[in-house]
């Protein structure tokens, strides 16, 4: 038995499991494209302080893309889940897309990378707004990879209305040189995107969003939705362009919009996809079959997991993506860039540990037992 801290200030005893899930490898993913957008690494020995850059163990991060790779997943790079603006600079983050794209290229990964405003540190008018976008889809594009236009705090602030976001969406994407992944992330992720696409108004910022890619849908892959809401996605996704996919963002319901209906389905760009990789890729590759019953068998059980590290406030889910990360071996600390390891309380880092080790997420249980024990200890539970 383990004790772990409760949400009520007491201690509660629980079983740790004894054996992880079996998991097998297999074919490629065939019918949903599906990333795992992916955390970085911090480096524990660099000497830091809450203004220096990131500092990042590149051979620990480039090794968990392999992992990711390796069940047949796509990384969706320097994304939110990178601590893109929580941690991680745009110098860290245009070093992060570099270093992966390389490794994407060595072994056959697919990969796609966020285009932001995110050198831009201080109020900016739109046309330098513009120019901060374009810097970074011509490093994207440089590399090889396919381009995700993430929403930008800047232009949320810079921007008068839908004109300015028509206009500037406009601009990129007849400037891009291969059709992009648009990206429309939620306050619930970041306050500072209250308000994008010109209006807090949810059904007339969509109408906005659908006029970008009704202007050019040659230029637009797929959309990420990021709103945790899925009757608007499913809604958004009915009206889309043919040929233009619709990636769900959404980590409270993805079960459901990647299993679809008879009118379609969600391909997947997920966080909550980085701890769950064997299982998410178990769970497609059973959908590739045929069978949605065995898909969601596999993949509803996740869902309370998911929904505890996305809890609000939800932009701090990565402290619990790189928790796991640490339990179940894929990096040797709980060292985060920015010091975001203490985003998080206790009680919610213990039923994080819980609730993965009750999925067999763990490919070794003692290990992520004794590491649970060693963090239980530095914050003062008695054994």
């Amino acid at each position: 038995m383990i004790r772990l801290p409760a949400a009520d200030g007491g201690v509660r005893e629980y079983a740790p499991r004894t054996e992880p899930l079996a998991v097998s490898g297999g074919v490629p993913l065939v019918s949903r494209t599906v990333f795992s957008a992916a955390h970085v690494v911090g480096d524990p020995y660099a000497d830091t302080s809450p203004d220096s850059p990131a500092a990042v163990d590149w051979d620990a991060t480039l090794a968990f893309r392999r992992h990711l790779w390796s069940h047949g997943l796509g990384v969706a790079e320097a994304m939110d889940t990178a601590q893109r603006g929580m941690g991680l600079d745009w110098a860290g983050a245009a070093e992060l897309i570099r270093r992966s794209a390389a490794e994407a290229r060595g072994v056959g990964g697919l990969i796609a990378c966020g285009v932001g405003t995110d050198q831009l540190t201080g109020p900016a008018d739109l046309p330098a707004v513009r120019k901060a976008y374009e810097e970074q889809l011509a490093l994207v594009e440089e590399t090889g990879s396919r381009a995700i236009l993430m929403a930008s705090r800047a232009l949320a602030a810079a921007a008068s209305g839908p004109d300015d976001y028509l206009d500037l969406y406009g601009h990129l994407l007849r400037q891009a040189s291969e059709p992009v992944i648009l990206h429309w992330l939620g306050p619930m992720f970041d306050p500072a995107l209250d308000g994008y696409w010109g209006s807090a108004d949810l059904d007339t910022a969509t109408e906005t969003f659908l006029g970008v890619i009704a202007a050019h849908p040659d230029k637009v892959d797929g959309i990420k939705v990021s709103l945790l809401d899925a009757r608007r996605e499913v809604e958004l996704r009915r009206r889309l362009p043919e040929g233009v996919r619709c990636y769900t963002g959404d980590d409270f319901h993805y079960p459901e919009l990647i299993a679809g209906d008879d009118q379609g389905f969600s391909h997947a760009l997920l966080g909550i996809f980085d701890p769950l990789a064997p299982l998410a890729a178990q769970a497609v590759r059973t959908l590739d079959t045929g069978d949605v019953e065995g898909f969601r068998a596999t993949l509803d059980p996740t869902v309370a997991l998911s929904r505890h590290l996305f809890e609000a406030p939800t932009r701090f889910y990565k402290t619990g993506v790189v928790l796991l990360a640490w339990l179940a071996g894929h990096q040797d600390h709980f060292t985060m860039v920015g010091g975001l390891q203490s985003a998080r309380s206790l009680p919610h880092l213990a039923r994080a540990y819980e609730l993965a080790d009750g999925l067999g997420l763990f490919p070794d249980p003692a290990l992520a037992e004794a590491r649970m024990r060693s963090l239980l200890t530095v914050y003062g539970v008695p054994r």
